[in-house]
């Protein structure tokens, strides 16, 4: 009864964002202003020169939190830092099944954000391109009380979305966004838009961005900002919106080949209009390519030692690009700061998932669940 209920109260709030949507009309700049608007474009925030603009570096990584990939993120990124000695920052777009919530908080901990890709992670396309509203909530809004939940860590320091496999759904996934008070996606690539690159922008206006993977949003959605996947360059030009993407790459051995790939893709930002550089990837294929895994060991130690480039999360590209200050002055400012969040670590044997006959296993920072948490059920009670 209490979950026909919440279905119903979702129903009728889609059926008024339905009836409220209006198309998007061209950017106007005198009226799209920060920090709370800005207009699809390649211009720098700020009206700020490329020398004068730090070069951001987002490094993501996609899916669940395990035993079997945390090694890699300890040995790639505990104790970096940044140039001006802040600590690097870096995204995790964590899916539910399998992840080990007591490592999310320690990544947590580590200062490093910690980002949605939904609780099923599906593997249908199409599910998640007719996906209705209330099918995202249930999916991504949700999450997000789980992740918080399980963790232990502040829910309002979960700011974003990857939608999975990229396939978002129209305006639909942004309508969904605005319920769950997440400030960005990053799921959209663009390869129309790379030299120079888009910068990010907010759903007020019509979007320029070229729409690869649709449906792509069409109406006015204030509120959500969209951080562009630039694409890559593989080895014969094609397009890759993720590095295990690329289909013409050096191979799993071959690291100066990599460390060129990487530096050829950075430089096309860092010698141009320094939009956001992505390095998107799964965990997975740093393993099996380990010439890939000591290029970008050195790609990061590379740019941590340039006094004008900065290793930082998502959202932080955001907080920049609402408040645009320059190199110099990004430079010196604090250092971003949190309060670690206690993990009281619990091993949860043999719970058994409603949806299905498995049984599971889970670690988390309290009281183990009834059952599997699972969608309509995510906090397993």
């Amino acid at each position: 009864m209490k979950f026909a209920s919440v279905a119903l109260f979702l129903a009728l709030i889609a059926f008024a964002y339905a009836r409220e949507l209006q198309l998007a009309e061209p950017c106007d700049e005198d009226i799209c202003k920060a920090p709370m608007c800005r207009c699809s474009s390649v211009n720098i925030p700020g009206g700020l020169a490329p020398r004068d603009t730090p070069q951001f570096v987002t490094l993501t990584f996609d899916d669940a939190v395990t035993v079997s990939n945390i090694a890699t993120y300890r040995s790639l990124l505990y104790n970096r830092k940044n140039k001006n000695n802040c600590p690097i920052g870096t995204t995790f777009f964590v899916t539910h099944e399998y992840t080990d919530y007591t490592i999310v908080n320690e990544l947590y901990n580590r200062g490093f954000e910690i980002a949605l890709h939904s609780i099923s992670h599906k593997a249908d396309q199409e599910y998640w391109r007719d996906a209705s509203y209330e099918r995202l909530m249930r999916e991504i809004g949700d999450q997000k009380h789980q992740v918080a939940h399980f963790a232990n860590i502040p829910i309002n320091s979960i700011h974003g979305l990857r939608s999975p496999f990229l396939q978002m759904s129209g305006n639909t996934t942004y309508q969904m966004m605005a319920s769950a008070d997440l400030t960005y996606d990053l799921s959209w690539p663009t390869i129309k838009y790379t030299n120079p690159g888009l910068w990010p922008y907010t759903l007020h206006y019509q979007s320029i961005q070229d729409c690869i993977i649709p449906p792509c949003p069409t109406a006015s959605l204030p509120g959500t900002w969209i951080i562009p996947m630039i694409s890559w360059s593989d080895l014969e030009g094609g397009p890759c919106s993720m590095v295990d993407t690329c289909y013409y790459n050096p191979g799993p051995d071959n690291e100066e080949g990599w460390f060129n790939l990487i530096l050829k893709n950075f430089e096309r930002h860092y010698l141009n209009n320094r939009a956001p550089f992505g390095f998107f990837i799964h965990e997975w294929y740093v393993r099996i390519n380990p010439g890939l895994g000591r290029a970008l060991t050195r790609f990061l130690d590379m740019i941590n030692n340039l006094n004008d480039v900065f290793m930082v999360n998502a959202n932080e590209v955001i907080n920049w690009v609402q408040n645009p200050i320059t190199v110099d002055q990004y430079a010196k400012r604090q250092c971003k700061s949190w309060t670690p969040s206690q993990c009281r670590q619990t091993a949860c044997n043999g719970i058994t998932g409603n949806h299905t006959e498995k049984i599971y296993y889970m670690r988390v920072c309290r009281n183990c669940p009834r059952v599997y948490p699972w969608l309509n059920n995510p906090l397993g009670e």
